[in-house]
């Protein structure tokens, strides 16, 4: 995008994000945001889906250990979203100040730290029953993408992760972002494509998945690199974070991050399609169940 091209663009009319983040706010850093609001309704819609999947047979834990398992998955998701944001994005700053890392209210969540943490929290859940630990995160990652697209809105909510500079006739003029020669131009409102891509898209493909084929761990291995191909896609659009390398002159660090997930991805699918239900310790479910699921 030229500098001429953003000049011609900057006197037409382009809808400005001046979205408030609170619903509620009373002073300093206390209130109710819509980010915090999008994490709860991705809890809430994540414990729905899995209550009716363990009412179905489709998860061997009853509706009271459905809570449990929510409370595993969720702790492990905060827990590692925080620390990815502060190892991969902001490792400088947390090396001299530590205490920093709790200071959630500053904000600064990583997704791939995120996803880290919930698979373990979700493993160290079946293992401490004895159960296996696939049948569960097959469940999460069909959940999961509601939550990252209703995190990916509360972000176009907080006017943050702005798109590239763009003319299109959706762009949106960020009041946050950096100036380009001195001046507020229009960008491309990434964080609703992600929102689309990374979650809605996503829910349907994992759901799919999830319904057509019942060998525990194939869903998650396949949603695993359907991810990581969304979310390259997507960074496209993204301006990369301030302050973070672009490598290769093109590639950022978020893109970066999703080739070990694509890979392991597409690797783990291909072993797991190769497995039969029949021959897995753990092929608890019966076709009948199966059916039911469905």
């Amino acid at each position: 995008m030229s500098l001429s091209s953003l000049a011609m663009a900057a006197p037409r009319q382009y809808w400005v994000d001046n979205l408030d983040p609170w619903i509620i706010h009373f002073s300093g850093g206390l209130g109710i945001r819509w980010y915090g609001i999008a994490y709860a309704l991705g809890i809430l819609l994540t414990a729905y889906l899995f209550s009716r999947w363990s009412r179905q047979g489709r998860l061997p834990v009853s509706l009271h250990q459905v809570d449990t398992l929510i409370i595993y998955g969720a702790a492990g998701l905060l827990v590692g979203g925080r620390l990815g944001y502060c190892l991969f994005y902001d490792f400088h700053e947390i090396s001299h100040h530590p205490l920093e890392v709790f200071a959630v209210w500053n904000g600064g969540m990583s997704s791939h730290g995120g996803i880290l943490g919930m698979v373990l929290g979700i493993c160290i859940f079946a293992w401490q029953r004895k159960l296996n630990p696939w049948l569960f995160l097959d469940a999460a990652v069909v959940a999961g993408p509601l939550a990252i697209g209703l995190g990916r809105i509360a972000n176009f909510i907080n006017g943050e992760l702005w798109g590239r500079p763009t003319t299109v006739p959706w762009a949106v003029i960020f009041p946050r972002s950096p100036l380009v020669n001195g001046m507020e131009v229009p960008r491309h409102p990434s964080q609703l494509y992600a929102a689309a891509i990374e979650g809605l898209l996503l829910f349907l493909l994992a759901r799919w998945i999830y319904r057509s084929h019942p060998r525990p761990g194939f869903t998650t291995s396949a949603v695993c690199a359907l991810y990581g191909i969304g979310r390259f896609i997507d960074e496209f659009w993204r301006e990369p974070d301030a302050g973070q390398p672009v490598f290769w002159g093109w590639m950022s660090k978020g893109q970066l991050l999703t080739i070990p997930m694509i890979v392991a991805g597409i690797a783990l699918a291909v072993w797991r399609a190769r497995r039969t239900a029949q021959d897995s310790p753990d092929a608890w479910s019966t076709e009948r169940d199966t059916k039911a699921a469905h």
